[in-house]
């Protein structure tokens, strides 16, 4: 119906309407005076005390959970007394960080390498090599090898920082250095850097725009966001498939002739190379020594010297750490913390590194490594090595380095002499950088014979795989089995989504509007201890007592967005005789930037420690408060209709998505969570007779179409492409009303109609048989008001 009809006839339809005893169900003029109000209506509900109470509630719900592991981690490891205690805990552990990791398979029999170019230099050789780690998925290496090979000699891996590739200068000289000694030394391209990078930006000349901010020499670092989030949504972890390819390293070193294997050396450079290693050397038992920088105790940001209590007061379970590789998933809930990583390298030797100052005396962490080694009887099989300053500092006081710096080698070069043999002494170090295009693996000859796919492209079929595996099984149940399953499927994903408890009032507050016509109330809401959720709720003042269908709205920008700009919207359900309820769940309408979106995501990291991600935990937000409204005598709760709503514009079709990261100017990134929680808030409540999503995101496969991801953190769910995707969720809902509006991709871009169609095909057939009326997907906009109360 048009929205601009004139006055006199929106007023004889509304006066007709009235004497015939039934709400209105037509469309509100623009700005009609009730949508007017609404639009200047204030949607603060916390006091000044509240809002100081609950301030940063999210992250310190989550903190406090860290703590708790903390504790726990502690008294567990009070509890290991003996060789049989550490192994036993050892090995759980490490059973779990497989799981978590994805790293749950054996390594192939077989590797295919390719040679692309040898380069002759003083008493060495580099080969320029590529290996397959993954079907399709080529690693590009450079291998310094002895001119003369010997018979038995030690293989060195080393994974750089995320400061630099292969390349840099630091790497090159550890591999001739030690190839000059005798040692075979790998050094490769981890997934995302250096020639493996998906992205063009290489040098200053790769983007054009001035004042933008651009960093080039970061690009491959900013781009594990993208790397990581595709990765987290087929079940696996950029951590995992970084180490899967350390080990495939040592496949390759093992199969060359002349290797000793009682000498494979692993090294994992400062910066986010020392995690892959750590993690690489818990997991593969043939690598005999590792070296992993500022990974496993304190970090460069670590203030010293450390407390006299340190034991008791060390954050052993880290924080969202700026390395992403770093947080490693479930870590608060299944007990891998990093120092337990890297005590599982015992009895084999083990460099405890780090790049900046060290309090050694007062590290609660190097105390539990030495009792580890002390079980073994093996106290001799570890080291450390250390610098001077820290992070903050400036050279010379501060040892800042690009990978592994000449000072922090001397003690390695002397624990490598004392435990393999392998001779080198500072003067024996050797310097003779070559160009990186000198060190480039995969030619053009290579990339045409081997055609290497990106990484989208491998995880994209992965998850196609997987989605329709769990949707065929999906398929064969009858509804109602398949929404139970369903529920048990997102619950395993979402991990504790029901209510806590019987929700709190901690105020509430009354007032009409618009001449007593319209009542407003405001409500704080402990929907779990520690943690309020505001809300505001809206419905016509009247006097009979009649049923209420409540339209609960979510979005990531909250009940202030609403209010401003669907006023007009809300105005509607309002003189349709429903009542409108505005939440705003955890860490949503929020202005002081405490969502951790985009690439940063430091909640959504923190929350993924411990086993309910961000999303479960809004979703648990939303079914509490549905729960608090179904209490409510006074409110005689008929129904509820869902509506998830975006407000970030999409991006136009033809847009530039190879843009460097954290420039400005960059395009949008897509605020799906609304819509989400709407889905699931439909199949976890058979209470939810309708649900209206605007601008949701249309499928978590299509993140992976792409190398680009504009979809925020807080909304991927671990595994999510295991269970199916989005339409399977939809699939279960008839008879519940649904209606699909505007949906975008994973590059935030508006599709059509007919293509939300054919990616939501199970759910269409699904309406067919069941409720053939029910599903609406459309293109442009429409009036949501008029579709939730019961108009097509």
């Amino acid at each position: 119906m048009d929205c601009a009809m004139p006055h006199r006839t929106f007023l004889f339809l509304c006066l007709l309407s009235t004497l015939l005893g039934r709400p209105s169900l037509i469309l509100s003029q623009e700005n009609s005076p009730i949508a007017v109000i609404l639009r200047d209506l204030s949607a603060d509900v916390l006091s000044d005390e509240l809002g100081e109470r609950f301030k940063d509630q999210t992250w310190r719900l989550l903190r406090a959970r860290g703590d708790v592991a903390n504790q726990r981690d502690l008294a567990t490891s009070r509890e290991v007394d003996s060789l049989a205690d550490w192994e036993r805990l050892r090995d759980e552990r490490l059973k779990r960080l497989r799981l978590a990791l994805g790293v749950t398979t054996a390594l192939p029999k077989n590797l295919e390498f390719r040679v692309t170019k040898a380069i002759k230099g003083d008493g060495f050789v580099i080969e320029n090599l590529v290996f397959e780690s993954r079907p399709g998925l080529w690693v590009t290496a450079n291998l310094y090898a002895p001119a003369k090979p010997g018979k038995k000699m030690p293989g060195i891996l080393i994974a750089h920082s995320h400061h630099r590739p292969k390349t840099q200068g630091e790497l090159q000289d550890m591999g001739m250095t030690w190839a000059r000694a005798g040692c075979v030394t790998l050094v490769i391209d981890l997934l995302g850097h250096g020639e493996r990078g998906d992205h063009p930006f290489r040098s200053e000349r790769d983007y054009g725009k001035k004042n933008s901010g651009y960093r080039w020499w970061r690009q491959d670092y900013y781009y594990r966001f993208d790397l990581n989030a595709q990765l987290e949504l087929v079940g696996q972890s950029l951590m995992g498939w970084m180490a899967w390819d350390l080990m495939r390293g040592v496949d390759l070193l093992l199969a060359r002739p002349g290797i000793d294997p009682n000498k494979i050396l692993l090294l994992g450079a400062v910066a986010g190379g020392g995690d892959p290693a750590g993690v690489a050397a818990a997991l593969d038992r043939r690598i005999d020594a590792v070296v992993p920088f500022n990974f496993g105790g304190p970090q460069p940001e670590t203030r010293y010297p450390l407390p006299e209590d340190a034991e008791l007061r060390f954050n052993y379970l880290g924080g969202a750490y700026w390395e992403s590789t770093r947080n490693l998933r479930r870590t608060g809930v299944d007990g891998f913390f990093h120092w337990l990583i890297v005590g599982s390298v015992a009895p084999r030797a083990l460099v405890y590194a780090h790049e900046f100052a060290w309090d050694k005396e007062r590290d609660p962490v190097w105390k539990r490594l030495k009792k580890i080694y002390g079980f073994y009887d093996a106290n001799d099989k570890i080291d450390y090595t250390r610098g001077a300053g820290s992070v903050k500092g400036r050279a010379p006081d501060s040892t800042h380095c690009t990978n592994i710096g000449r000072h922090h080698r001397q003690r390695i070069h002397l624990a490598f002499k004392r435990w393999f043999g392998i001779d080198v002494s500072p003067e024996d170090e050797y310097s003779m950088r070559l160009e990186s295009d000198d060190l480039r693996s995969m030619i053009d000859l290579a990339q045409k014979e081997l055609k290497p796919r990106k990484l989208f492209e491998v995880a994209g079929d992965l998850g196609k795989r997987k989605v329709d595996a769990a949707r065929k099984h999906l398929e064969k149940q009858a509804p109602a089995a398949r929404r139970r399953q369903l529920r048990l499927d997102w619950g395993e994903l979402l991990g504790d989504v029901d209510p806590r408890q019987q929700a709190k009032i901690l105020s509430r507050t009354n007032e009409t509007l618009a001449d007593n016509k319209i009542r407003v109330e405001r409500i704080a809401l402990e929907s779990e201890p520690g943690l309020v959720v505001p809300l505001v709720l809206i419905s016509r003042n009247r006097a009979e007592s009649v049923p209420f269908r409540v339209i609960v709205a979510v979005s990531q920008a909250g009940k202030d967005k609403f209010l401003r700009e669907r006023s007009n919207e809300i105005a509607d359900l309002l003189a349709g005789g429903a009542m409108v309820c505005l939440p705003d769940v955890r860490a949503a309408g929020t202005p002081r930037g405490s969502r951790g979106a985009g690439e940063n995501g430091s909640i959504s990291y923190y929350a993924q420690l411990f086993e309910t991600p961000m999303l479960g935990l809004r979703l648990r937000d939303l079914r509490a408060v549905l729960q608090y409204l179904r209490t409510r005598d006074d409110l005689k709760v008929r129904d509820f209709a869902l509506w998830g709503d975006s407000f970030k514009p999409a991006n136009a079709r033809d847009t530039d998505f190879q843009v460097p990261r954290r420039v400005s100017g960059r395009p949008r990134f897509s605020e799906p969570m609304g819509g989400l929680l709407a889905l699931l808030g439909a199949l976890f409540e058979d209470d939810v007779k309708a649900v209206f999503i605007r601008g949701g995101l249309s499928a978590y496969g299509d993140v992976l179409s792409s190398p680009y991801v504009y979809v925020p953190h807080d909304v991927i769910v671990p595994g999510v492409l295991t269970k199916g995707d989005l339409a399977d969720v939809a699939a279960a809902l008839p008879p519940c009303r649904l209606k699909l509006e505007g949906m975008v991709d994973g590059l935030n871009r508006t599709l059509s109609a007919d293509k939300v169609r054919s990616l939501y095909d199970c759910a269409v057939k699904s309406y067919q048989a069941a409720a053939p009326k029910s599903l609406s997907i459309a293109n442009g906009r429409s009036n949501a008001a008029s579709w939730l109360l019961g108009g097509e």
